[in-house]
């Protein structure tokens, strides 16, 4: 490739190789945490040798926000699932889809995807991935079309707001997009997106939707402490009201959730963190601080700005055939790799031409759908695709049944065609959109 250094070339090569270990952790049975850790290590070693990464580096390179709020969710999620709530809410839903399990994954699917388009999707599938389980376990059906269901449409959702995935909050930033302005754009393209998911688990799920549920709800399950789980409703509330502005009080997501559950701690006191903390992901956390290092490294070698560099002339040339471009490089780069890295090569380049005169208004909004649908590409393309892969292969152990584990195949076969689904909607919301885009007052 022109203008490909050694950096970049020794970068590209330990990612494909890390990938390629995570990729096929179902054939050598090696967890991908390791590879990941391997990666991160080898990176290191060859940026310190090169002269364009470091250890001080790698550590900058990780989204502290990203791990510290998955843990912390961990915690919120262990406490209330204490509760005897998410039971109770189980059974209600349940009773609503009145045995229909496709009618069971749209109201599971509204839920996350509303509550997406304010908290992180992390978070939500934090959530309703547990929740998910439950009822599935209840009614004596599998859980896999419910969570990979979940895991898309959070990541969908999340595209609609500036606070709900961290892409967008990148974009806003550099673009001058206030809150109103980006879900007035959004919103439409998401709306289609959501429907063609929902269409798409129908289709691609229609053997095991078919299948009737053992279980009917006819009780409601008890509380185990009621007035815990109406307190941390609460405190999720007020966590929600304060993600939403946390960027006015200036605080990181991770610090709104940190507060939160110091005062959910508090106002519960019978509470023993040493029971709640014991339910943490160690692993999962482990697999994200190694995988933002190797990303940082490729990042630092140069390999992602030159990528972001060769889209500049097609972008002052053809608009309409860049934003395309972009939508489905932004995509395909955000189901292989991290979706962030991508988002900060390709914002400098657009801000150099913004300044000069150029209106990129239409690319802002096509690298803000490509890299949130992006994500839903394959089982690492987002931090929630993760958890829902991870708690999968626990269930799995847990209850000595492979086939509730789900593997990067498995993704591939059911995930990655929702995913081409949306981006093609989303290719004709630009084409036929393309002035009510490209007048946006950025």
């Amino acid at each position: 490739m022109p203008g490909m250094t050694t950096p970049m070339a020794v970068s590209a090569i330990i990612l494909v190789l890390t990938f390629a270990g995570i990729f096929t952790e179902q054939f050598h049975g090696i967890e991908r945490a390791k590879f990941a850790m391997a990666g991160a290590g080898a990176i290191i070693v060859a940026g310190q040798v090169l002269g364009f990464y470091s250890p001080d580096l790698a550590l900058q390179a990780v989204d502290w926000n990203v791990v510290f709020l998955l843990a912390i969710m961990m915690i919120v999620v262990s406490i209330m699932m204490s509760t005897g709530g998410f039971e109770h809410l189980a059974q209600y839903l349940a009773r609503l889809a009145d045995g229909s399990q496709f009618g069971l994954i749209v109201l599971l699917g509204t839920a996350v995807t509303v509550i997406s388009l304010l908290l992180d999707n992390v978070t939500t599938v934090i959530i309703f991935g547990p929740l998910i389980i439950l009822i599935c376990s209840t009614m004596g059906v599998s859980p896999v079309p419910y969570l990979i269901a979940a895991a898309l449409l959070s990541d969908t959702g999340g595209v609609a707001t500036l606070v709900g995935d961290p892409p967008n909050l990148m974009i806003g930033s550099a673009a001058g997009i206030d809150f109103n302005t980006f879900f007035l754009h959004m919103a439409p393209p998401v709306v289609l997106a959501w429907l063609g998911i929902l269409l798409a688990m129908k289709y691609l799920f229609r053997n095991e939707l078919a299948v009737t549920p053992q279980q009917e709800f006819t009780t409601v399950a008890d509380f185990r402490n009621k007035s815990l789980w109406y307190r941390s409703l609460l405190v999720l509330g007020v966590m929600v009201v304060l993600f939403v502005v946390h960027h006015r009080i200036g605080w990181e997501p991770w610090l709104v959730a940190a507060a939160s559950l110091t005062v959910l701690l508090f106002i519960s006191r019978q509470i023993e963190l040493e029971a709640v903390t014991a339910h943490l992901e160690t692993p999962l956390l482990i697999f994200f601080i190694s995988l933002f290092m190797v990303i940082g490294g490729v990042e630092q070698s140069g390999l992602l700005t030159m990528i972001g560099d060769t889209f500049q002339p097609l972008i002052v040339e053809h608009p309409l055939a860049a934003a395309i471009t972009v939508l489905w490089i932004a995509a395909i780069m955000s189901a292989m790799i991290d979706n962030i890295p991508f988002t900060a090569a390709m914002i400098p380049v657009l801000v150099g031409l913004q300044n000069e005169g150029v209106n990129v208004s239409v690319i802002w909004w096509s690298l803000a759908l490509g890299v949130g649908m992006g994500g839903n590409g394959s089982h690492i393309g987002s931090t929630a695709n993760v958890y829902i892969v991870t708690i999968s292969e626990r269930l799995a152990r847990e209850s000595g049944r492979p086939e509730l584990a789900i593997t990067p195949g498995l993704w591939i076969r059911k995930g990655t065609p929702a995913m081409l689904l949306t981006l093609l909607i989303c290719s004709l919301f630009i084409w036929w959109g393309y002035d009510f885009l490209f007048v946006a007052n950025l």
